[in-house]
């Protein structure tokens, strides 16, 4: 069975960057469809990004576009998110979740991912 193992969450400045890495085991990489998901205290659960392994495509979230990057690093069998510019707003648990022999799509959810790792805090100071 698929495990994701999360880092990288932290207290940032506004207008910072921070990277969180997810680590994969138990499937094969190449063919997952990767999401990043947040949660902000009070709210619901959002997506944030998402990225399909085996062609590269990218998908991102009107807030977040320009701002996040979603990478992969195959031979490590990892996945980040890159967050540059963080405002308050992006204070959240961050999730990263994974389907196998799928595709990322633009109106990627969270009920697309079965998959899914222990959640990693960010909080973004004003």
């Amino acid at each position: 069975e698929m495990q994701l193992v999360e880092s990288g969450g932290g207290l940032v400045q506004a207008g910072g960057s921070l990277r969180l890495s997810c680590v994969a085991s138990g499937s094969t990489f190449e063919h997952l469809a990767i999401g990043w998901f947040r949660q902000a205290p009070g709210k619901e659960r959002e997506g944030v990004s998402c990225i399909s392994v085996s062609d590269g495509i990218t998908y991102y979230t009107d807030d977040v576009q320009g701002r996040f990057t979603i990478s992969t690093d195959n031979a490590k069998n990892t996945m980040y998110l890159d967050m540059s510019r963080l405002q308050s707003t992006d204070t959240a648990v961050y999730y990263c979740a994974a389907e196998p022999f799928s595709l990322c799509e633009d109106d990627f959810d969270d009920e697309d991912y079965e998959y899914w790792g222990q959640g990693t805090h960010v909080t973004v100071s004003s």
